[in-house]
């Protein structure tokens, strides 16, 4: 079997852009892949025209490593975030074609089930003011839609540090949530890189009696050392992740024990393979996996298989039941959260199937979301301003 074409397809929404890639053979055999990027589109879309027909076109999809590893070093470049989504989104194809061609889900090719439901949080469901009634309001509908976990970020556009006015209002938000969700639901406190190291362990005190399972992000992801010195000194465990796109990046936070729980990104650190690596080796350091998971169904149905066949994996992070409905019917099949778990996948591959009117009905946008500003939580991002930005909404191909 050889690949023959892959097609990025790019789905519009409020605040993301989603992009599917279709990878065809020569067996008549789709795959499907998918990622968000952080404002990045075009430089992914640049990056496959050039690395696809180098790379990519006349591979063998079983023969991931190989593919991989050329889409990532045969160019001689240091491979990063674009490269390395890149060859995500082509590796979680590839997984795809080969769970439909022998059959089977894919979770069952990466070494079969280890548990029969999926725990999930929710995020993206507080798009309200920033008033503690409006965020107490919110996580009631989260957990009254079958949730026991979500995450929150309440720190508006915090960037450092947080006036005592901010301070006030950021605590009251997570009480008020607390008290929505009642004691034994989950609470994940997001910081998105915010905050000074000092400033994040003031936080993280005064977060404490809220009983959070993580704080996420307390600093800058790149600043390693400094964020070992907070989980050092913090009585809440803490997350990361997201941000770190390479295998040997990761090293340096397992041994410095600069955090509780990781969160890789299976869509921009290499796919299904290499996170599978990197899960084993955090395994080793008794660190928890959580993904990251900030994109549509084909990026969730990645995730749901992972999950299933990872022995340390925690919790998966789901978006799309608080975004638009067009975004799970773009890629129907994964199983929705009930009772706060996602049954496992169904097969054969990842088991979705892209409905490309629906992308068709919903074209790409020329957004710009910025978590630093005022806000964001509405997630409703701004037009981007650059001469082209209209020529964005055109799907590319």
């Amino acid at each position: 079997m050889k690949i023959t074409n892959v097609e990025p397809l790019v789905l519009g929404t409020a605040w993301r852009n989603l992009t599917f890639v279709v990878v065809q053979t020569d067996a008549g055999i789709e795959g499907l892949g998918e990622v968000r990027m952080v404002n990045h589109t075009d430089a992914l879309l640049g990056f496959l025209r050039e690395a696809v027909p180098r790379h990519v076109l006349g591979s063998d999809p079983f023969e991931i490593e190989s593919l991989v590893r050329r889409m990532t070093t045969a160019d001689y470049a240091r491979p990063g975030e674009v490269a390395m989504s890149a060859a995500s989104v082509i590796e979680i194809a590839c997984w795809d074609i080969m769970g439909k061609a022998l059959g089977q889900p894919v979770y069952r090719l990466l070494g079969g089930a280890v548990r029969d439901r999926i725990k999930a949080y929710a995020n993206g469901w507080y798009q309200v003011d920033r008033t503690a009634a409006e965020f107490h309001a919110a996580a009631r509908r989260a957990i009254d839609r079958g949730y026991q976990a979500v995450k929150v970020d309440p720190f508006g556009d915090a960037n450092g540090t947080l006036s005592a006015a901010e301070r006030g209002l950021s605590i009251s938000l997570i009480e008020a949530v607390r008290d929505a969700i009642g004691a034994d639901a989950e609470l994940m406190i997001e910081m998105h890189g915010r905050f000074t190291p000092r400033t994040a362990l003031s936080l993280a005190a005064d977060l404490a009696r809220f009983s959070p399972s993580w704080i996420e992000e307390p600093i800058p992801p790149d600043d390693l050392k400094a964020l070992a010195w907070v989980a050092g000194r913090v009585s809440v465990p803490v997350a990361t992740g997201e941000r770190i796109h390479v295998r040997s990046e990761f090293r340096e936070l397992f041994e410095r024990r600069g955090a509780d729980i990781v969160q890789p990104d299976i869509t921009m650190c290499g796919g299904l393979s290499e996170t599978k690596k990197i899960a084993s080796w955090a395994e080793s350091y008794s660190i928890l996996v959580a993904p990251h998971n900030v994109g549509g169904p084909v990026s969730t149905a990645a995730a749901l298989h992972l999950a299933a066949c990872t022995p340390n994996f925690y919790i998966q992070e789901n978006f799309n039941d608080f975004a638009e409905d067009y975004v799970m019917a773009a890629a129907p099949g994964n199983p929705l959260v009930a009772d706060g778990y996602f049954a496992l996948p169904a097969g054969p591959g990842l088991g979705v199937t892209l409905d490309r009117d629906v992308i068709a009905s919903h074209p790409r946008r020329p957004l710009f979301f910025d978590l630093y500003s005022e806000g964001w939580q509405m997630r409703q991002a701004g037009l981007e301003a650059r001469p082209d930005a209209g020529g964005d909404e055109q799907n590319a191909s």
